[in-house]
C-alpha cells in the first residue's frame, strides 16, 4: 500500500526550522531569542512553542528597544510573553545614551537603530548567552543573503563572511572558543510571501501596524515615514498628511517606512505582497545611508 502522505512547501519549512530550533537547544547552553515585535519574530516564537510543546520555549526573549518603538509593537511583545509564560529581556538604548556608553545621533536623518549594537552586545554579554536566534530570512538583503543557518561571532561580537563554516546535509557545527557565540536564523530559506501565508494557515494573532490604518507620514528619501510622537524632524519643505498606510517591516519609528495600503486582512496583505515589486526593506531608512549598510551593521555585530 503506498503512501500519500505530501508536505506543501510551508510545512517543509516549517520542518526544517524546527529541526534547527531544537538543534539550538541540544548544541547551545544558554540560547536567546531576539523578538522585536516584528512578524518574523513572531513566526519565530510560534515556531518555537510548536517545536517545544508542551514544555515552555526553552529561549529568554531578548528585545532590544531603542525608546522609539510603535506602541502598538510593544503592547503586542508584553501580550505575547504573557501568554506563552516566556522570560523577556530588555537591553535599553535610552539608558546606554543616559549612561554614555552610546552617544545619540543629531538631525533631520537621526536614528538609534546603529546604537543598537552596542546595546545588543551588551545584553548577550551580561546574560552569557552563547546563541541569540533571529528572524533574519535570506531574501530580505543582499548581506543576509550570505548567512549562514549558524553564523559564528567572534569574541567581540563581529562577523566575518569569509570565515564561516560548511553546512552540509543539515550538519550545523556550534563548536566555539570561550567568549565566542553564535547568531541562528532558523527562517532563513523563508521569503516574505511564504511568511505571511504560514501566519495566515496558522492564524496567528499579529500587530494592527500590519494592517492598512490612517496615519500621519511625511514623504523623504522615496519614503513615507510615521511622524509619531514628533520623532522625525520635519522640514520646512515638507508636508505632513493622513493616508491609508500600513508597515511591511517593523523597527525603530525613524527608520521604518510605511506603505500605502487598503489591506486590512491577511488575504489582502498576501495579494499585495505577491505583486509587489520592491523588497520590504526598500522602505528601510537604515539600509539607505549606503550600499553596504547592512553588511558593515553586521560585521560590527548588528543583528
Amino acid at each position: 500500500m503506498s503512501s500519500t502522505y505530501q508536505l506543501n512547501h510551508l510545512r517543509e519549512l516549517e520542518s526544517e526550522s524546527i529541526f534547527v530550533l531544537r538543534e539550538v537547544a541540544a548544541q547551545f547552553e544558554n540560547p536567546a531569542l531576539l523578538f522585536s515585535g516584528g512578524k518574523d519574530s513572531i513566526l519565530m516564537v510560534h515556531l518555537a512553542v510548536k517545536a517545544f510543546h508542551p514544555a515552555k520555549i526553552p529561549f529568554t526573549l531578548l528585545h532590544v528597544d531603542t525608546g522609539h518603538n510603535f506602541q502598538e509593537a510593544l503592547d503586542y511583545r508584553d501580550a505575547l510573553v504573557e501568554r506563552i509564560g516566556a522570560k523577556l529581556v530588555i537591553g535599553s538604548v535610552q539608558e546606554a545614551i543616559d549612561t554614555g556608553m552610546v552617544r545619540e545621533e543629531k538631525g533631520y536623518n537621526a536614528t538609534r537603530n546603529y546604537l543598537q549594537t552596542a546595546v545588543l552586545l551588551k545584553a548577550l554579554e551580561d546574560g552569557k548567552y552563547d546563541a541569540a536566534l533571529g528572524g533574519g530570512r535570506r531574501d530580505e538583503e543582499k548581506a543576509r543573503a550570505k548567512e549562514r543557518f549558524f553564523s559564528h561571532r567572534d569574541e567581540f561580537g563581529q562577523w566575518d563572511p569569509k570565515n564561516q563554516r560548511p553546512e552540509l546535509w543539515n550538519l550545523f557545527n556550534g563548536r566555539k572558543h570561550f567568549g565566542e557565540h553564535f547568531r541562528i536564523f532558523p527562517i532563513s530559506n523563508w521569503t516574505e510571501l511564504d511568511v505571511w501565508q504560514y501566519l495566515a494557515l496558522e492564524n496567528v494573532p499579529l500587530p494592527s501596524l500590519y494592517f492598512a490604518h490612517e496615519r500621519e507620514v511625511l514623504h523623504r528619501d522615496g519614503m513615507l515615514l510615521a511622524t509619531e510622537g514628533g520623532l522625525i524632524p520635519v522640514r520646512s519643505d515638507e508636508k505632513v498628511e493622513k493616508l491609508m498606510v500600513r508597515c511591511r517591516t517593523i523597527g525603530d519609528i525613524t527608520t521604518t517606512g510605511v506603505w500605502e495600503s487598503t489591506a486590512s486582512t491577511l488575504e489582502d496583505i498576501i495579494a499585495e505582497v505577491s505583486m509587489a515589486r520592491q523588497t520590504e526593506r526598500g522602505g528601510r531608512a537604515d539600509d539607505k545611508r549606503s550600499e553596504t549598510a547592512m553588511e558593515d551593521r553586521k560585521k560590527a555585530g548588528y543583528f
